[in-house]
Formats: C-alpha cells, structure tokens, sequence
C-alpha cells in the first residue's frame, strides 16, 4: 500500500530517531539486503512493533546524516513494483511492507514502514541471485540485522502461533466502533502528513494506513489496539481500562478517602491522570538562605517519575485481567499499581538497581502508539528515568515491588524528607490544597515557601524559556515527557495570556514552529527572578 503514513517525518528524522533495532537507514535501494530486514522487523522477535526502512538517508553511528542522499524520484515507481513481487518470491510467507515517499530538506527518500507480522515466523532468500534456493529466518540483534541461528531460531519458531494480545483482532467488534474523529486528532496530535487527508478518507482507509484494522475485504475487524486508542470506551470490550486515583489523607488506615477514575482512550486517561495528579497533589517547596544567591526547590514527588510509572503500568499491563491501574497517594508516598508483573526474565535486583532490560514486550503495538506521541521512549529506558527524576529531585530512591509468582507489580515513590516534615507541621488538607501558603521557619535564618500547580506552570515555563525555543526542548528543561499534558497545562495557558509568542504564527503546526517570550513575558520574568533572590 502506498500514501502517507501515520508518522511524523521530522520526528523519523530529526526530533528523537527511534532506537536502532526499530530503523535501518539505506543510502539507496539494495534489494537483497531491505528484503533480510523487512524479513528480521516482521518477525519482530523482541515485540517491539516491527520497524522502519529508510532509503535515501546514509547513517553514521546509528544516526542519519542530514541532508539526505535521496533517491532518484524516477526510481520510486520501479523500486516499489520490485518491493511488491520481493514480497512474493523472496519472502516466506508473503509479506508486503507500508510504502510512502517524502520530501526531506529538497531530496526525496523512501520509507518502508514494517509492522509485526501477523502469521510469523517469517524467512527470506538468503541470495536473491544464486541458482541455489536457500532460505533463512531473520532477526534484529540490536542496530543490525542478522541470520537466527541455534537457540534464536528455535526461539522465533515457538513465536508462531504467538500474536501479541494488543495485535489480535476484535471478532465482536466492527469498524464502526472506531472513531474517526479520535484518529484524525491523533494523526494531527504527531504531526502526521496523513492528517492533512485523513477527513477525506474512511475509518477502513485510515485503520488500513496505521495498521489497526484487518482480515479479508468482505469482513473486517478492528485490532484490540485500535479499541484501547480509538474508541470512546475501550472499558466495553476489554473491563477495568482505567486509571483509579486514589488520595488518603489520613493513610489507607483512615476513614476518610478519595477517589477518582478515568475512562477512555489510553492516550486521553493518561494524559488527564497525570493532570490531575499535578493539579491536586504536587507541592513546590522553595527554600530561600539570606546568604545563598540560588534558591532551593524541590517538589513532594517529581511530576516525571509519576509520568513514568504511569506510563509503563499502561504499556507492561495485560487487558486480559480484569484490573485497574492504581494510583494511591498519601503524605508519606504515591504509589502505582498494576497487574500482572514484569516478565519474570528481569530479576527484581535489577529494578533496585536501575537496570533492568526486558527481553520482550507484552504490547508492542500499544508501545509504538506511545512513542509516537512522545508518551514512552526507547526500550528499557522507564525505570532509569524514575530513579533520575527522584534523584534530581533530592528525594529517596523509588521502590519496586512484586509477588513471587509475578501477579502485580507496584512502583512506590516516597515523598521529599523535607516535604514530608512540613507537611506534618503545617496544615495541607486536601480541602485547602489549592491555597498558597508561605512558611517562616527560624525567623531571619532559611525561608520556606509552600506552593500548588496552578498558575506555576506558566511561571516555570517562562523562567526556563530563553531566546527562541521548540516545544521538544521546552518539554525536556522540564522534564515533562506527556505532549499533550505540557501542551494544555503550560504551553496553552502561556500562550493564552500573552506570555510567550509563536515564530511561525500563521503556521502553528510547522516542524520549526519555535516560542519565546513577549514584552509581558519578559516583564513576568523580572518578576519571577526578584521573588526568589534572596532577601
């Protein structure tokens, strides 16, 4: 099938490249060698959702090198009349990668999107010019594709009859029970070229494109991903797709508590559980010392490892179980939980520690929906990132947990000692929770200022805005890796009041679409800096 696809090019190319067992970058059309690799991303031994072939772009160290090469335009047509008969003659069973072309700094280059196949284990010719008809399995072993052997090929054979839950189709469903408005917005939210054709295009069309939709012409069906992203209620057909926050004033031994749940696509609960949980719970202390020019700050917990855990308790959960994410905060801790656990592969040391790697992924497609809209990164890097948010927070080192047999997986991240002590002291009751308070400890020594989210999202924006920016470098300063939550909870708001500007105005949505800070913005600023100098 050839069209756009539902990627962001620049994102591809430039923003963040996906990591290297998920791209391939050809200077040109080598058909022997893309025929091996569309071989090892179908098989997709690691589950991590298949991958991309680039042609036209040279690479160096893993990393394309821009400008590209490019291609000839006057070869498409014949490289992709190749690419359709390769998929039957040299290529066991049958496959066909997604093809679109772009335009990438006034050269044209080839992509080949190559989702996860379906009837694995796929195998390729091993020489598409010899006499000889010799045959092999291909695989990904990290940036490179290469020949399974022994205990891998063994390994990818007992993958056949293996479809990732997320990848199966939906036999109770129909097509109708896809939203074609949540596609457009999703198409539109990664910078999709396709969004610009999606109106014109139907549910079957555009579910063809991203691959969440299948079977034979006559009788379609929705993919179970396609329901968790692009359904109203995905809790319908798969029970329990929720987040449940839950806040405990008093400790779960109280009788007193809170609770929130939310319903709805993945991407949408996810972003408003991490809004909600900033708006109401996250507290900003500032320390001022009458001798020290830098103030202190420090949060109850890091709104990037609350991202995070949130974020891999959605990825890593199974939609067969009949159980909700749980959020449980209190004074002393916030909480995530989610059922089953990690895959026994990774030992619960290597959490303690930070490192742990898994080998594969209970949801790949789930996992390719997530990075495209900048919810998840690369493979293995969520438990680094919570003990980095913690530390650089100043906060103790989070906490993994889990049963013997791999039932449920809990993350605990214990509040700030210092937030912690002043929430004992001073009241912060959740029914004054949005209230400023400012805390005078040992008068004419340090001074402690207590605030809540709210109007400070601007103002942490506008102080870290320097020059003109992008929203991907606004978002990293911040430590902030939902796009959707940075953009309602900071960007909008900031933009609203005239604080910061666009540079491309009349273009809201160009790739070099950068911000910076208006007159008011700049007197804001001044202002920001002359509150927190010490007195």
């Amino acid at each position: 099938m050839t069209g756009k696809l539902p990627i962001n090019i620049d994102h591809l190319l430039r923003q963040r490249p996906i990591e290297g067992e998920r791209i391939e970058y050809k200077a040109g059309w080598n058909p022997q060698s893309v025929m091996h690799t569309i071989c090892a991303f179908a098989n997709d031994f690691h589950n991590l959702g298949g991958g991309y072939v680039v042609l036209g772009v040279e690479e160096q160290n893993g990393r394309p090198i821009l400008p590209p090469k490019g291609i000839s335009p006057d070869s498409i047509d014949a490289i992709q009349k190749e690419l359709l008969n390769l998929g039957h003659a040299a290529i066991q069973p049958h496959y066909h990668p997604l093809t679109a072309t772009y335009n990438v700094d006034g050269q044209t280059i080839l992509v080949l999107w190559v989702p996860g196949g379906e009837t694995r284990p796929y195998k390729a010719k091993v020489n598409l010019s010899a006499e000889r008809n010799d045959w092999a399995y291909f695989i990904r072993r990290h940036s490179s594709t290469v020949r399974a052997k022994g205990q891998d090929e063994r390994e990818l054979l007992n993958l056949a009859a293996t479809v990732p839950f997320d990848d199966r189709y939906r036999q109770t469903a129909s097509l109708d029970d896809l939203s074609h408005r949540l596609i457009r917005e999703f198409l539109g939210e990664i910078g999709s070229e396709l969004a610009s054709e999606a109106e014109g295009l139907s549910v079957e069309d555009l579910g063809k494109r991203l691959n969440i939709v299948g079977g034979p012409p006559e009788a379609m069906f929705p993919k179970n991903v396609g329901l968790l992203f692009f359904n109203e209620r995905p809790d319908r057909f798969f029970p329990a797709t929720q987040i449940d926050v839950v806040w405990f004033p008093d400790g779960p031994g109280g009788d007193q508590f809170e609770e929130k749940e939310f319903r709805g696509p993945l991407s949408i609960i996810l972003s408003e559980a991490i809004s909600y949980i900033e708006r109401n719970y996250l507290k900003e202390t500032v320390v001022k010392y009458p001798h020290k020019p830098e103030a202190e700050r420090f949060w109850n917990f890091p709104i990037g490892a609350i991202e995070e855990a949130l974020v891999n308790a959605i990825y890593h959960r199974s939609y067969e179980e009949r159980e909700p994410v749980e959020v449980r905060i209190t004074r002393e801790e916030l909480l995530v939980l989610s059922y089953p656990g990690a895959d026994r592969s990774i030992r619960m040391d290597d959490f303690k520690k930070g490192q742990a790697v898994s080998r594969r992924y209970r949801n790949r497609r789930i996992g390719e929906f997530l990075k495209e809209l900048d919810l998840a990164e690369a493979r293995s890097t969520g438990v680094p990132k919570i003990f980095r948010a913690m530390r650089q927070n100043g906060s103790p080192d989070p906490i993994f947990e889990s049963d013997d047999d791999r039932t449920w997986f809990r993350v605990c991240l214990p509040v700030h000692e210092r937030a912690s002590r002043a929430a004992t002291d001073h009241d912060t009751a959740h029914d004054t929770i949005h209230d400023k308070s400012l805390i005078n400890k040992e008068k004419g020594q340090d001074t402690i200022h207590e605030t809540i989210h709210g109007t400070e999202h601007v103002e942490r924006l506008i102080s870290i805005l320097t020059g003109e920016m992008n929203r991907p470098q606004l978002q990293d300063i911040l430590g902030i890796n939902n796009r959707s939550h940075f953009v309602e909870a900071y960007l909008g708001p900031a933009l609203k009041a005239g604080l910061i500007e666009m540079t491309l105005p009349d273009k809201p949505k160009s790739r070099k679409q950068q911000y910076r800070r208006t007159a008011q913005g700049e007197a804001l600023a001044e202002q920001i800096k002359r509150k927190n100098a010490p007195p």
